[in-house]
């Protein structure tokens, strides 16, 4: 089984329903449901989800979509090594750095897949979009 970290945006898309980019994240978390990958993200991406979903959504409506999203994927650690090596890093965004860092240290993940493949050009980890990723699984 392969595993990947399924970046913000995708997680996003996903739960705010955001067309287009929703097919394609549907697409990826159901390769989750059926287990054909292993689906992860990082506490920085629940933060980041609530934080957007509040806007729209209630408290209880929220910790509901969290719940039925943490019933497919798992949630990798960040600690201090991984913090500090997303500070000493050159990517130019530190959320992305935490994000790749917590994957490389996880040790059995070996994709990111997110709509920002820019943003991980400093990644040793193989990055898809998306739509990239469904047409190759």
């Amino acid at each position: 089984m392969k595993h990947v970290l399924i970046d913000s945006d995708v997680i996003l898309d996903f739960l705010t329903d955001r067309f287009p980019f929703s097919e394609s994240a549907t697409g990826i978390l159901l390769l989750c449901q059926k287990k054909i990958i292993r689906g992860y993200i990082t506490p920085v991406i629940v933060a980041n989800a609530c934080y957007i979903l509040k806007k729209s959504n209630s408290h209880r409506e929220i910790i509901e979509q969290i719940k039925n999203l943490l019933t497919i994927i798992d949630i990798i650690q960040i600690d201090k090594e991984v913090i500090l090596k997303a500070a000493n890093s050159d990517f130019a965004d530190f959320e992305d750095a935490l994000q790749n860092f917590a994957a490389v240290k996880h040790g059995k993940i070996n994709t990111i897949i997110t709509r920002n493949s820019k943003d991980y050009q400093k990644s040793t980890l193989a990055v898809f979009t998306p739509e990239m990723y469904l047409r190759q699984n």
